[in-house]
């Protein structure tokens, strides 16, 4: 009798949502680097640009809430399929855009409110699926993961669409990223089950291993419904998830979070060329080290949560180490945007990018602690705290510049930090759904 085969699928679908991650995020930030040019060519000014990059995530953040609701309901395989099939038609929209058309901001707008709404599923869908299929002990790690191709789609991105930029022109990298997306949605459609119990490849072993560690939510469901194993369907108590005290101070929390983080992807590479002084290949260089910084700490923070909370609970592994990320990125804001050299300053301000993403995974991952098989939704409305604060963050962010400086611009989102650390000393994860 041969042995049992064992097999790690979990880890495997969890690595394909690294790489949808990092598709949706080349989609998202691509506009940015391509804005120089798209702003030359339609007469558009950072103003301009600032009210399309608000535009995707007004659409991103209205469509949360639907969004977590499409995953609980249909699941995750079937929702990111359609949601990344969504972004690549929408993509070459953008391409096709014909040059000197009348009214480019009010059609780029529209173009990117509709690739917000289709991303939206992105993150509800992925921790809907971390509840289905990850043990509690190892979803620190699997978010950390999930949430590096945040930073490796951004990181990849400067460089990468400069060089299809300047030899093909800013038409190209919004094709390329449109085909990206296209084949990874395919590839998902193929690869991913709804849950483990539908998959072919779960050994056993693996699907032993993974019912244990959801264990706690199969014996004793929330309020908000318990997916049957057959179809992965869940009924959602409403109620229950918007009775959560700790819910408005996640919310806030992330959207501290979002109002950082788009500085980062909507903002960074034009204040390395226009307020630093770098030209298109040095900003393209150094505009590449804050998602560096955020894939390695993303990774970091995920794993050292769960090391934390195996070793002290949920809340220090969860929350303590957040709060403790928040802070230290307050002060890499404040310190890298004051000092004189650009190298530094790049350099500084990286290493906050990177601790921001300490916490990262901590925000996804108490999702799942608290609401189990309804985390879908509930982590759908802590994300639209995070997409409405990187809303203001892309037009506020250009004003604040004009009238007070990168400085000020920077001080502020430092403030937001501190605030989104002093958040997670009320998020109780070890309390679940049913004791609101």
């Amino acid at each position: 009798m041969s042995p049992e085969r064992q097999t790690r699928v979990r880890y495997y679908l969890s690595f394909l949502l690294f790489v949808l991650s990092g598709v949706a995020f080349l989609d998202r930030t691509n506009i940015s680097i391509a804005g120089l040019q798209i702003s030359s060519e339609y007469g558009l000014g950072n103003q301009h640009l600032g009210w399309i990059f608000s535009a995707f995530l007004v659409g991103y953040a209205g469509f949360q809430i639907p969004a977590g609701w499409l995953a609980a309901r249909f699941g995750p395989r079937r929702v990111l399929a359609f949601g990344v099939l969504w972004w690549g038609v929408v993509t070459e929209l953008t391409a096709l855009l014909p040059t000197n058309m009348p009214h480019a901001v009010l059609v780029l707008i529209a173009i990117r409110f509709a690739l917000g709404a289709g991303e939206s599923v992105v993150y509800p869908a992925a921790n809907q699926f971390v509840a289905r299929w990850i043990p509690q002990q190892e979803r620190g790690f699997v978010n950390g993961l999930i949430f590096a191709g945040v930073g490796a789609g951004s990181g990849l991105t400067p460089p990468l669409l400069t060089w299809l930029i300047g030899n093909h022109g800013w038409r190209a990298a919004f094709w390329f990223s449109a085909l990206i997306g296209v084949f990874a949605g395919i590839l998902w459609w193929y690869t991913a089950r709804d849950t483990p119990e539908e998959h072919p490849a779960v050994s056993p072993s693996e699907l032993q291993i993974i019912q244990s560690g959801l264990e706690a939510y199969q014996a004793h469901p929330t309020s908000a419904g318990v997916a049957t194993q057959k179809s992965g369907t869940a009924g959602i108590s409403w109620r229950a998830i918007f009775h959560r005290r700790d819910l408005a101070a996640l919310m806030v929390g992330y959207f501290s979070f979002g109002y950082i983080a788009w500085i980062f992807f909507s903002w960074f590479f034009l204040y390395m060329a226009q307020v630093r002084g770098f030209n298109l290949k040095a900003s393209a260089r150094y505009a590449m080290l804050p998602f560096l910084s955020m894939t390695v700490f993303c990774l970091v923070g995920g794993a050292l949560s769960d090391r934390l909370t195996r070793k002290y609970g949920l809340r220090t592994g969860r929350c303590a180490l957040a709060a403790a990320a928040l802070f230290l990125t307050a002060a890499f804001l404040v310190v890298g945007s004051q000092v004189h050299s650009p190298s530094l300053a790049g350099i500084i301000l990286a290493g906050g990018a990177g601790t921001l993403y300490l916490s990262q995974s901590s925000f996804f991952s108490v999702s799942v602690d608290i609401a189990g098989r309804s985390s879908g939704v509930f982590s759908s409305i802590v994300n639209m705290g995070g997409q409405i604060g990187g809303a203001v963050t892309a037009s506020l962010t250009p004003w604040i510049a004009q009238h007070f400086g990168w400085t000020s611009s920077f001080g502020s989102a430092a403030v937001l930090a501190l605030i989104g650390g002093l958040c997670w000393l009320v998020v109780h994860p070890e309390r679940p759904l049913e004791n609101p």
